[in-house]
């Protein structure tokens, strides 16, 4: 059996399941791991052309691994794709950048091996901007990703192209990295479910970096909150963690509310309307809710992540320069990144780089204050609903784009900078588009945040609620 040989109207149909619930097809013998793999490559060819939400596609050697994979593996079968700026074998890494080439990697961290052994088939590869550093899939590269609830606005960034294949139905697992937001961001711009977990809550994902290795963080987003726990627990340092901890109910919470985002800046009424509601709710279940404030001065901490994002900037010019030399990487790195470096050599220098690493050292013992008193901060997940394609391309003039990116995304970058985990569920819309809410918590409680997350989504299901590109919509098409 070839991809094309499965049944489209059956591929739709297994679309709208989550992995647990396909992976069950398999374990029962109603399906094999091929016949789930090739579902996805059909959805993959169907849906993705009005998407680019898949940059690479490597669809021989799914079905091969398919073929091969452990049938009592506890994802056996069940399709995901890796982001573009993570490694994995046979495939290449590009991170969204010209300046990469298309060597296929051969080796694999300890954070792909997890998922390779518990048997997970990758069909490619998401979509991502430039290293990851905008809040919007729109790489000079290519593809540019479009939203499924709206082709004419961004799905977020930069795990956008994972974002938007979960929305649309192609596959039910994808892979996203957080280090201002980048799980967090497309969870909520595309109406899905992206935990950032805290810091060293997952085994190892890349080499190591002074920057990354204290703000970035990996997991798996999904359609549904027990997925995204499955992939938590799969993914975590002890091996031997209780995944059944994070299916029990959640005790009744001290949830603190914070309706402005980090550097003071109100939400759209659209999304607070949204927060309000999700406030009702969570008292409603007999959540005690009340107004908190940032346990910091936003002001510096929003000074550090200039200085840190910055000179992330920084490292790419000066590493493509390395590479090629400086004609390469002016030709081959995108303006927005050229910009981020040239920011850097003009206002940040070593003073800088101290206060904020400095800042990043307050932050872990401010918030553990915090937390003795509420359980969970509740705040939008972003400033406003998507915003058209176009507003964040990495090639729009630097001084505008810069404020407009951050502004946008200033409600998530915190909890990168304190190491403390968050999580963005889909729990309002507004005009047509999603709109998330970010729930965070002290270091070590994901399972506290998973149980509330679990709790919410049975209150207030979002299973049936599907984007105009996706699969739900497509059945209604299909013959």
């Amino acid at each position: 059996m070839t991809s094309l040989d499965f049944p489209l109207a059956q591929a739709l149909q297994l679309g709208r399941l989550d992995a647990h619930d396909q992976q069950a097809l398999v374990r029962r013998g109603e399906l094999s791991p091929r016949e789930l793999t090739a579902s996805a490559i059909v959805r993959a060819l169907h849906l993705d052309p009005a998407l680019g939400a898949l940059c690479h596609t490597d669809f021989d050697a799914a079905l091969a691994r398919a073929d091969a994979v452990d049938r009592h593996a506890a994802m056996a079968g069940v399709p995901w794709l890796p982001k573009d700026s993570l490694r994995y074998p046979g495939m290449p890494t590009r991170g969204g950048s010209r300046s990469r080439s298309n060597v296929l990697a051969h080796d694999a961290s300890p954070f792909v091996q997890r998922f390779d052994a518990s048997g997970l088939i990758a069909i490619g590869k998401s979509t991502m901007p430039e290293f990851g550093l905008m809040g919007s899939t729109e790489p000079l590269l290519g593809p540019v990703t479009r939203n499924p609830w709206s082709p004419a606005h961004s799905p977020g960034g930069s795990s956008g192209g994972a974002g938007a294949a979960l929305a649309a139905g192609i596959v039910p697992l994808a892979h996203g990295s957080d280090g201002a937001g980048s799980i967090r961001i497309p969870a909520s711009a595309c109406g899905v479910v992206g935990l950032k977990p805290g810091r060293g809550a997952s085994v190892p994902v890349r080499g190591r970096h002074a920057i990354e290795d204290l703000i970035v963080a990996d997991s798996l987003m999904s359609r549904s909150v027990r997925d995204t726990a499955w992939a938590f627990a799969a993914a975590h340092p002890r091996a031997d963690f209780d995944l059944a901890t994070l299916a029990q109910a959640p005790k009744r919470l001290r949830i603190g509310v914070v309706s402005e985002s980090l550097p003071g800046l109100a939400a759209d009424p659209a999304v607070a309307a949204v927060l309000d509601d999700v406030v009702r709710l969570c008292g409603a279940l007999g959540h005690q809710v009340e107004r908190a404030a940032y346990p910091l001065p936003g002001g510096e901490v929003w000074r550090a992540l200039y200085t840190l994002w910055s000179r992330l900037g920084l490292d790419a010019v000066e590493l493509a320069a390395a590479q090629g030399g400086d004609a390469f990487a002016a030709d081959a790195l995108e303006p927005w990144t050229h910009g981020l470096a040239d920011y850097h050599r003009r206002h940040c220098g070593v003073a800088e780089l101290e206060h904020a690493y400095a800042t990043l050292a307050t932050l872990p013992p401010a918030f553990n204050a915090f937390h003795q008193r509420y359980d969970v901060l509740l705040t939008p997940t972003l400033r406003t609903p998507p915003p058209p394609l176009g507003e964040l391309a990495p090639d729009r003039d630097f001084e505008a784009l810069m404020p407009a990116m951050f502004h946008w995304i200033s409600y998530t970058p915190l909890q990168n900078l304190a190491g403390t985990p968050a999580i963005s569920l889909p729990l309002g819309q507004a005009g047509g588009l999603p709109v998330g809410v970010q729930f965070a918590a002290d270091r070590g409680q994901e399972p506290l945040l998973l149980q509330l997350a679990a709790e919410l989504e049975q209150a207030a299901p979002w299973r049936d609620r599907w984007p105009a590109i996706s699969v739900a919509t497509a059945l209604k098409e299909t013959p």
